[in-house]
């Protein structure tokens, strides 16, 4: 074969050659892409469950998420349900000691401190496979264990807090619960009335809390009170507070019409001494870490809520597809298909706000509007929702014996939050000019 000389050869043919040359690229990267849809069509029709193209989810999350269901929840927490529930309390030390030899209560915690070091979208994933429990309260109190007292701690406490405190809630070996709320004091978290003040080394500390979840079985309290006179911004501090100190007084289990299997407590102190060093991160920055720690509670919140209305929703159509009205399943009459299609919608727009936020959040951004949008849309929702399913339900949705009812009564809780998320909107509606940009 002669060989050319590339001195020789036109403009021209160099210009030819170069598109000969990118026509056998071309064949080669069609052959290399036909080669992949070839072994894809052949997993596919194999059936490989553990194909990515096959789950349609984060394949990273999958395994995850199954782990949760098979081996705690449907062992280990749903055949109990009842019963905790009638008796109005779970056992959470046993509980969460069982989701924190598994890893689920430090997901995106620090590794060094027995967290798995994962970004907040893992937490997220849980909190929705968490929704297969076949009530709201135990969810609510493994959400305030892992994402709610413990987010402030992990980002901004001292290396000797972590190791008294947030290991041992990683590890499942201690219940926490959150010290914020207040009679006359909930949504308007800038108006608390609890006091913490120093006298030497200490802080003596009186006020007490409401509605404070696991508040009856905790052994250590993420406590958010006034440490000095200054303005309500800027004069509150988050304390890490031992349960069994002397002048913490638990002054009742409170009776709920819903979330009954989760203990919630009243809680008084009555001037209990805490060290100084017990402040997480700096004095006065209490306030401020409370919001931080609100965006992972309102979106881990949402994202459990998700799964409970759509298996709410699923069972409705099960049953209307069974029960017959007027001679034919309820299912089939336009009115019932029609709104149920409309709830699945409604739960599939909720779910692409939840991970818009969830995205930015892992992206260092400040999701507070977001998140409030999410947490407001997601109790309107699931009131919505729990009431059109008990209609369809008719006779058999009044009673205890079905999840749609315990859903309806679950479910206000939710919706009674989002009220302080519109709240909060219209704040940071208003402000939002008179914002500080980054």
């Amino acid at each position: 074969m002669p060989v050319i000389n590339v001195e020789d050869l036109t403009d021209l043919d160099k210009a030819k050659m170069e598109v000969t040359q990118l026509k056998l690229e071309v064949k080669l990267e069609r052959a290399k892409v036909s080669k992949c849809c070839e072994e894809i069509s052949e997993y596919i029709q194999g059936g490989a469950d553990e194909d990515p193209l096959i789950k349609g989810i984060p394949e990273e999350k999958n395994p995850f998420k199954e782990k949760v269901s098979q081996r705690i929840i449907d062992q280990e927490i749903n055949p109990y349900v009842d019963k905790w529930e009638e008796e109005g309390l779970f056992p959470a030390h046993k509980i969460f000691k069982i989701l924190g030899n598994a890893g689920f209560l430090g997901v995106n915690k620090p590794v060094e401190y027995g967290g798995l070091g994962l970004d907040f979208s893992y937490s997220v994933a849980v909190a929705e496979e968490l929704g297969n429990i076949n009530c709201g309260g135990i969810p609510m109190a493994i959400g305030v264990q892992s994402d709610m007292a413990t987010p402030a701690l992990a980002r901004f406490g001292s290396a000797e807090l972590k190791k008294e405190f947030l290991q041992p809630s990683i590890m499942g070996d201690v219940v926490a619960c959150l010290g914020v709320s207040e009679t006359g004091a909930g949504s308007d978290v800038a108006s608390i009335k609890t006091k913490a003040v120093r006298k030497g080394d200490e802080f003596v500390i009186n006020g007490g809390k409401m509605w404070t979840t696991n508040g009856t079985q905790a052994d250590w309290m993420c406590l958010l009170a006034n440490t000095s006179d200054g303005p309500s911004h800027k004069n509150k501090s988050l304390i890490c507070l031992p349960m069994n100190l002397p002048g913490v007084h638990i002054a009742r289990k409170i009776d709920k019409i819903g979330m009954r299997s989760s203990d919630t407590a009243e809680v008084f102190f009555d001037d209990v001494r805490v060290p100084c060093k017990n402040i997480i991160g700096q004095e006065g920055m209490g306030f401020t870490y409370q919001m931080l720690q609100f965006q992972e509670e309102r979106l881990w919140g949402v994202a459990n809520i998700l799964t409970t209305m759509e298996k709410v929703v699923q069972e409705t159509i099960n049953y209307t597809r069974q029960r017959k009205i007027f001679s034919q399943p309820i299912l089939y009459h336009q009115v019932v298909h029609f709104r149920l299609a409309e709830l699945q919608t409604e739960i599939e727009l909720l779910r692409s706000l939840l991970h818009r936020a969830t995205a930015l959040y892992i992206k260092g951004n400040d999701v507070t509007k977001l998140a409030s949008m999410a947490k407001l849309k997601a109790g309107r929702l699931a009131r919505e929702l729990g009431d059109s399913c008990l209609q369809y339900w008719g006779g058999m949705g009044f009673t205890s014996d079905v999840l749609v009812s315990r859903f309806y009564r679950d479910s206000r809780l939710l919706s009674i939050g989002a009220g302080a998320d519109e709240v909060m909107l219209s704040i940071i509606c208003k402000y939002m000019d008179t914002l500080p940009k980054k």
